[in-house]
């Protein structure tokens, strides 16, 4: 993993592009030709297109499906949430994925390939979380959907909340000692 450090616009960027190269020279992508999606539309991917047979079941035995969808995986939670939703797709059939299932994937390495240069990037008002996950429940709506998520959000903050007396928040909401402030201020990552 590589980190790039721009004090000038006050920007942190995390790149695995050397780890990708990686990936799609192990799994004999280097040569793909680079798509610019994640996943295609045309994927409509369910377990009916599991093997049915015992030649497919031996085919795609010989498949490195979970290896893939794990290193996937890695990439996805260290620097490209931009693969998050395709990648959670295709772990659904990591117990008995089939040539569909197979093609998708190869399709989310096409894309790792045409976006080499992607990183993350943090500045002081980026996202502290995120997730990509199918809901617990059946929604009617999109509004209800996204009413569910906001709910579910919402849950997540209490986790983030920091109590007790070394919370950085003191020095904005109330007096503090100069050796509070100074405290305070670290934590947080002002220097003075």
């Amino acid at each position: 993993m590589r980190i790039i450090r721009d004090k000038a616009n006050g920007t942190l960027k995390l790149s695995q592009s050397e780890y990708v190269k990686k990936v799609l020279s192990r799994f004999n992508m280097n040569e793909a030709k680079p798509v610019s999606t994640p996943l295609g539309s045309h994927f409509k991917l369910s377990k009916e297109q599991s093997p049915k047979t015992e030649e497919e079941r031996d085919h795609m035995s010989k498949v490195p499906y979970a290896s893939t969808i794990g290193s996937l995986m890695y990439a996805m939670v260290c620097t490209r949430p931009d693969i998050a939703h395709a990648v959670g797709v295709v772990s659904r059939f990591m117990s008995r994925p089939g040539k569909q299932h197979w093609e998708a994937v190869k399709w989310i390495l096409r894309y790792l390939k045409g976006s080499l240069d992607t990183c993350l990037c943090f500045t002081g008002g980026t996202a502290i979380s995120w997730t990509s996950n199918l809901q617990k429940i059946v929604t009617l709506s999109t509004t209800e959907a996204e009413y569910v998520a906001v709910t579910e959000a919402g849950k997540e903050i209490f986790g983030y909340m920091i109590c007790g007396s070394k919370n950085p928040a003191d020095m904005l909401t109330k007096g503090v000692t100069i050796e509070k402030l100074k405290l305070c201020a670290a934590s947080i990552g002002l220097l003075a």
